[in-house]
């Protein structure tokens, strides 16, 4: 979502018009407001596959996320048809696609004339140097699968990166920098004496909890989408979870002394570009967060770890290398190199 908000932005300040945006329901998350008062444009909330977690809510249970989304077929079908309609009545030239499962499927079952543009970290997989987590070969084809069923039809990749790969481009794939929002650009960081987390499965705050209730000396602030309890939830002292807010997750990001989160890929790009030593736990059953952190790793974000053991990054801080000077100004050559390329599709 953040992504799409500085895309648009971007679009919007050079002259283009940004539709409608589409975007997946879940019944697990609900659409944050900050999303609908940035994006700039209508906003159209659709039925899409999601993926299924374990009973603890942490890791990606493959099997069931194939079963639950078979039963949804239906309503698939319908969520297509809405955008061929969308598409259809309004004639834009490009439909950008944020790695959405829908986006592929419509363009195969749909063919339409407007031109598929796809944007995801994920499509780094594409280039010859890109990291993948050793020993892991059904796991690496069953990733590289979902990129092809992600990008069907598709007239360019982007594969947003945390570094500048050395191969810009291969076949129709271009390595581009993160898409990060200005309001994460224009902040002056701080260091306070607190870690800063983020959850995207809630069930990994029972790690923090458990590993916090032995440290209740060390100070973490949280965000997860935990609905059941207060919010702000403080199990014990020096230890709170936030609901998710974008402002309120800026401004500790900003103050924090370290992060620690799952291997994703946004909120690692901020932390860098606030000089903010990174923990990052691979989702179990995620691949591409294992290669993730891998490549992040490389990009000097900070280290990686199976478990939220904190103590871990709380030693690795002394040795954190704050030069980000080069991330900064790959962030910044952003818009161009994403203009370029979008503007080379349109002209097309």
């Amino acid at each position: 979502m953040t992504q799409a908000i500085s895309l648009s932005n971007i679009l919007r300040k050079n002259g283009h018009e940004l539709i409608c945006t589409f975007i997946g329901k879940s019944k697990r998350r609900q659409l944050p407001d900050f999303f609908k008062e940035n994006i700039h444009s209508p906003v159209i909330e659709l039925d899409s596959p999601n993926f299924v977690t374990d009973k603890d809510n942490k890791s990606i249970n493959i099997a069931g996320t194939l079963i639950y989304n078979a039963r949804f077929l239906g309503k698939y079908q319908k969520s297509m048809k809405l955008i061929d309609q969308k598409i259809k009545e309004t004639n834009p030239d490009i439909l950008i696609n944020f790695y959405d499962f829908l986006g592929g499927f419509y363009f195969q079952f749909f063919r339409p004339k407007v031109k598929h543009v796809c944007i995801g970290h994920q499509f780094l997989a594409d280039m010859p140097e890109f990291p993948f987590a050793p020993n892991r070969f059904i796991e690496r084809k069953l990733f590289q699968t979902n990129n092809w069923l992600t990008s069907q039809g598709n007239t360019l990749k982007l594969a947003l990166s945390f570094r500048p790969y050395q191969q810009k481009r291969h076949n129709n794939t271009v390595v581009v920098p993160p898409l990060m929002r200005d309001e994460i650009k224009n902040l002056k960081p701080e260091k306070k004496d607190f870690m800063l987390g983020y959850m995207v499965n809630d069930g990994y705050g029972d790690d923090i909890i458990k590993w916090h209730e032995k440290n209740r000396d060390v100070k973490i602030e949280c965000f997860w989408d935990r609905k059941e309890v207060d919010n702000p939830y403080t199990p014990h002292e020096n230890l709170r979870f936030h609901q998710l807010s974008g402002e309120l997750f800026m401004e500790k990001m900003r103050t924090c002394k370290a992060y620690v989160s799952t291997a994703g890929f946004e909120s690692i790009c901020e932390a860098m570009y606030l000089k903010k030593p990174v923990l990052m736990i691979p989702v179990d059953g995620q691949f591409e967060q294992a290669c993730n952190a891998i490549d992040a790793e490389k990009a000097g974000a900070g280290i990686s770890n199976h478990q939220f053991d904190i103590q871990k990054l709380i030693d690795y801080i002394p040795h954190h290398k704050v030069e980000n000077e080069w991330f900064k100004e790959w962030v910044a050559s952003a818009e161009e190199r994403i203009l370029e390329e979008i503007s080379r599709v349109k002209s097309r």
